[in-house]
């Protein structure tokens, strides 16, 4: 029934963002990322990778999702570390509240900036040395 959850969901963020529904989406995305962290809790041996800080981050995206009506959600990885997904013209009203509302509860304050890319292009080619 996973696998058939996982394609399910896969479809739903496929359509969300094909209809630029990003409401939907990023209900899918969380949804994901959290049932994904339940099944690794609910395996034997156990794997409890969200912290207590990963927790406080996830209130304080959905606090700030309810309050403001900002398109933005989070994703999590295979560790403690929250990901934020949301459209770029959110981009400084993201960090002015990441760096003022989570910070604090980022390990040694750090926290990493990315975007959507255009993908993969070659550097060197293989076998080559490094310049």
């Amino acid at each position: 029934s996973r696998i058939e959850m996982a394609h399910k969901r896969l479809r739903e963020v496929l359509a969300a963002l094909e209809t630029g529904d990003l409401s939907r989406f990023g209900e899918c995305v969380e949804a994901e990322a959290l049932t994904l962290h339940a099944l690794m809790m609910s395996s034997e041996p156990s794997f409890i990778l969200l912290r207590p800080n990963t927790l406080a981050l996830i209130e304080k995206v959905t606090e700030l999702r309810a309050s403001t009506r900002w398109p933005v959600c989070f994703t999590l990885d295979a560790g403690a570390n929250l990901h934020l997904l949301f459209p770029q013209e959110f981009e400084q009203k993201i960090d002015d509240f990441v760096q003022s509302e989570c910070v604090d509860l980022c390990q040694d304050g750090l926290t990493l900036d990315d975007s959507v890319g255009t993908g993969c292009e070659l550097t060197r080619k293989k076998g080559a040395s490094p310049s």
